[in-house]
């Protein structure tokens, strides 16, 4: 699903990774991530996919929401478990988002 996001300016952050072969407790987390996400301030959606490499880019307000989340107690022991666990390598972008445009069928 492609996430409604308001007119620019607003931030992106980009999270791309590779993923080990450890699968105890990912889902599980990473939803809850999902749920956490939603309910912080600033927050304006999220879009994600994987097909080996994995990308998931969530859409914030302001770059002090972005520093909130990061900082977010319930996030930091998921950031911990994936750099021991769940990810082989990974690099996270922060962009601000000036212009948008796009197509809808139908």
């Amino acid at each position: 699903m492609i996430a409604n996001t308001p007119s620019p300016p607003y931030y992106a952050v980009i999270f791309t990774n590779l993923r080990t072969d450890v699968d105890e407790g990912y889902a599980e987390t990473a939803q809850r991530m999902v749920e956490l996400a939603a309910q912080q301030p600033g927050y304006l959606g999220f879009e994600s996919t994987r097909d080996g490499l994995g990308i998931t880019v969530s859409y914030w307000e302001s770059l002090a929401a972005i520093r909130h989340w990061k900082q977010q107690a319930e996030h930091l022991v998921a950031q911990q478990k994936g750099r021991e666990m769940w990810y082989s390598a990974y690099k996270t972008r922060i962009c601000k988002v000036e212009r948008e445009y796009g197509f809808e069928k139908g």
